[in-house]
C-alpha cells in the first residue's frame, strides 16, 4: 500500500478505536479548512494564519494521548523491545524515562511526571519529530491532547485548560488565549532499546497497557521515510535543498534559525566537534544501530537509520575535542583517553563518572525542519 494510503488506513483505525467522531456546536471561522466545531478555543487570538491549519484526519482527540501512564522496569520492556527499536529518552534529576516509539507511533503525546516535574513527551510522525518539554505555563500544570490538525505536516496539539492550540516542533502556543507562549523544551534523545537498557539498567519504560486496544509493534506508517515518498499535508512544496526525507539533527538557534547536521553526514564522520552558536563548543555524537519506526510493516524489523545527540564539550572549563571510540555509539575524547557514551557520560578513563551538557536538538526530517526554520544552516 502507498504510504497515503497507509495514513488514511491510520485516521481510520484512529476514530474507530478512540470513537472520536466529529465535534459539534461553535462557531466554524471563515476561510479554514478545519472543524472547528466543538472548540471552545479563542480563534480571535492568534499568531499564524488560521488558514495554515488542516485537518489530519481523526477529530479532537482522536488519536488518544496517554494521560495516565503507566511504567515497567527494563527486565519487563525487554519482553516488548528488540534491540534496534527506537526509544525516546528522558533524564530529569538522576531519573531516565524511556518511551517506546511503537507506542508514541499510535499516541503521540504522553502526559507525564518525572522527577516532580510535570512533563510531556511527543512525537510527530509525519516529521519524525520528538519534543519533551516541561508542561508548566506560570506554575500551572497544563495537560495536552491532540487537535486532530496539522499545520505544515506538524502535530498541532492542544491544552485542555484554555483550548489553546500549540505546535509541537516549536512548542509554542499558536492560537488562543495563550498565544505567543512557549514551553520549556527539555533535553530528550532517541537511544536504542539496547542503548538504553545498558546505560540505564534501573530506568523505567513506558508501558503498553495504555488503556488502549492498540496494535503497539505495529507501523501505520509504512515505507512513509523513504527516500521518494512524498511528505504529508505540508501544505506547500518542500525545501529540496536536502532531500525532503534526509534525518537532520537540529539545534534551534533563533525563532527561524537552526544548525543542521544532516545523517549523511553523521554516518561517515561522527562525532562532529563544532562551534554552533554563540561561540559555545559543541559535539554532535551519533549512534549508526537505531532502528527506524517508520519503514517495516513491523517497527522490529525497521531497517537502521541511526540517532544523534548533541552536547556541550566542555568540561570543567576546557573544551574536548572527540574522536570515534571501541564500538559504534561510543566515543574518546583526545585530551584524556576517556571513553563516552550517547548520553554524554564518560564510563571508561581519567574523566569516568563527568557528564556532559546536553543541548536541547531533534532527529527531525529535513521537509519539516527547513518548513519552520527557513533560515536554517545545514553543516554538510
Amino acid at each position: 500500500m502507498a504510504p497515503l494510503g497507509q495514513i488514511a488506513g491510520l485516521v481510520v483505525l484512529a476514530l474507530v478505536l478512540a470513537g472520536c467522531g466529529g465535534d459539534s456546536g461553535g462557531t466554524v471561522p471563515a476561510g479554514v479548512e478545519f472543524d472547528a466545531s466543538g472548540w471552545s478555543t479563542d480563534f480571535s487570538k492568534h499568531s499564524v494564519p488560521l488558514d495554515e491549519f488542516a485537518s489530519g484526519g481523526p477529530g479532537k482527540d482522536g488519536i488518544p494521548a496517554i494521560d495516565r501512564p503507566r511504567f515497567v522496569d527494563v527486565a519487563g520492556a525487554d519482553r516488548f523491545l528488540t534491540d534496534e527499536e527506537p526509544v525516546a529518552v528522558v533524564e530529569l534529576g538522576g531519573e531516565a524515562s524511556a518511551y517506546p516509539i511503537q507506542i508514541m507511533v499510535w499516541h503521540e503525546i504522553v502526559n507525564d511526571e518525572l522527577a516532580g516535574r510535570p512533563i510531556a513527551m511527543t512525537y510527530c510522525p509525519l516529521c519524525n519529530s520528538t519534543v519533551a518539554f516541561d508542561r508548566r505555563v506560570d506554575g500551572r500544570p497544563l495537560t495536552f491532547g491532540t487537535t486532530g490538525n496539522l499545520r505544515r505536516s506538524d502535530l498541532v496539539m492542544y491544552d485542555r485548560q484554555t483550548e489553546s492550540w500549540w505546535q509541537q516542533i516549536t512548542a509554542e502556543a499558536v492560537v488562543g488565549e495563550l498565544t505567543g507562549t512557549k514551553l520549556n523544551v527539555l533535553p530528550s534523545q532517541i537511544l536504542s532499546w539496547a542503548q538504553f537498557s545498558r546505560l540505564y539498567p534501573d530506568g523505567r519504560v513506558l508501558s503498553t497497557e495504555t488503556g488502549f486496544a492498540q496494535p503497539y509493534g505495529r507501523n501505520p506508517y509504512e515505507g512513509y521515510d523513504r527516500a521518494g515518498s512524498a511528505p504529508f499535508a505540508l501544505g506547500a512544496e518542500p525545501d529540496r535543498t536536502l532531500p525532503p526525507k534526509e534525518r537532520v539533527a537540529a539545534v534551534e538557534t533563533g525563532k527561524d534559525s537552526a544548525v543542521v547536521y544532516p545523517f549523511s553526514r553523521l554516518e561517515r564522520e561522527a562525532p562532529v566537534n563544532d562551534t554552533a552558536f554563540d561561540d559555545r563548543p559543541i559535539a554532535v555524537f551519533f549512534d549508526p544501530g537505531v532502528g527506524s519506526p517508520l519503514d517495516a510493516a513491523e517497527v522490529p524489523l525497521g531497517r537502521e537509520v541511526g540517532a544523534a545527540a548533541v552536547f556541550d564539550r566542555t568540561v570543567g572549563g576546557r573544551t574536548l575535542t572527540f574522536t570515534a571510540g571501541p564500538a559504534p555509539g561510543a566515543f574518546r575524547d583526545r585530551q584524556t583517553g576517556s571513553t563516552w557514551e550517547m548520553t554524554g557520560r564518560a564510563t571508561a578513563g581519567p574523566l569516568k563518572g563527568e557528564v556532559l551538557d546536553q543541548v536541547p536538538s531533534d532527529d527531525q526530517f529535513w521537509f519539516a525542519l527547513a518548513a519552520f526554520f527557513p533560515d536554517a544552516e545545514i553543516r554538510r
